[in-house]
């Protein structure tokens, strides 16, 4: 049976994956059809999204995937700072099924990266941190961590290059490194740095990114120089890093 959670899961897992973009139209009478339910039961789903901040509607217009601003990224990561690191903090000593799980987890973002699933790659490394904080037993923090690692991929889609996906990757490895060692600290260390170089690829300025207002004033500015219209291809490719 199709319930408005799971229509907000497979939501939330699509926006992580990168197959649903920032500023994507989500028809209520598209996804009704696609699950065979009513809109009644989408726009519940829709309205659950919208309280935790990944959807949006527009008046008179629909439901969109929320676009970001640059200081919404901003905040994003600055949230993440007080949370993950302090999550590590008070931790405690993780179960070996735990390390395990994690470990499996990072190999699997490895072969993804290898395999050049950028959908998969995105999906993983953004689901990392749901992991780490399902393995350390809090799930208060887990469901934080769905809705702050789907604005994450959200604002990586539109302010971050798509190319540092085996740095972070590294970045998981040391942390699951450091947590099997016992020591807590410097796992809560290396998850600030590694918040904090994600943080430092945050780009205002990078090509077709912001909100569609701001792309709009980009491209429409009286100044700014003609350029000849060439074909594109979208690319569901996903975010990047995380």
């Amino acid at each position: 049976m199709i319930t408005k959670a799971r229509i907000a899961e497979r939501i939330i897992e699509s926006i992580l994956a990168g197959k649903l973009r920032p500023g994507e139209r989500l028809g209520e009478q598209d996804i009704a059809d696609l699950f065979s339910i009513s809109r009644t039961l989408v726009r519940e789903a829709l309205m659950q999204l919208q309280a935790r901040g990944v959807v949006e509607v527009r008046s008179r217009v629909g439901w969109y995937v929320i676009e970001p601003s640059f200081d919404d990224a901003l905040e994003t990561y600055a949230a993440r700072r007080v949370i993950e690191p302090g999550m590590l903090r008070d931790a405690g000593t993780p179960l070996q099924t735990s390390i395990r799980r994690l470990r499996q987890h990072v190999a699997d973002e490895r072969k993804a990266i290898a395999a050049a699933d950028a959908a998969q790659r995105s999906w993983l490394q953004a689901d990392f941190h749901i992991c780490l904080a399902e393995c350390l037993g809090n799930r208060f923090l887990t469901s934080m961590l769905i809705d702050l690692s789907a604005r994450t991929t959200l604002v990586s889609a539109l302010y971050q290059s798509q190319s540092e996906a085996q740095t972070s990757n590294d970045d998981h490895a040391a942390i699951v490194a450091a947590l099997a060692d016992g020591d807590n600290a410097l796992a809560e260390r290396l998850m600030l740095e590694h918040i904090d170089t994600l943080a430092g690829r945050l780009d205002e300025t990078r090509a077709g990114s912001g909100s569609a207002r701001d792309r709009l004033r980009s491209a429409l500015a009286p100044d700014a120089p003609a350029t000849r219209p060439r074909s594109t291809s979208k690319n569901a490719a996903g975010a990047g890093a995380k």
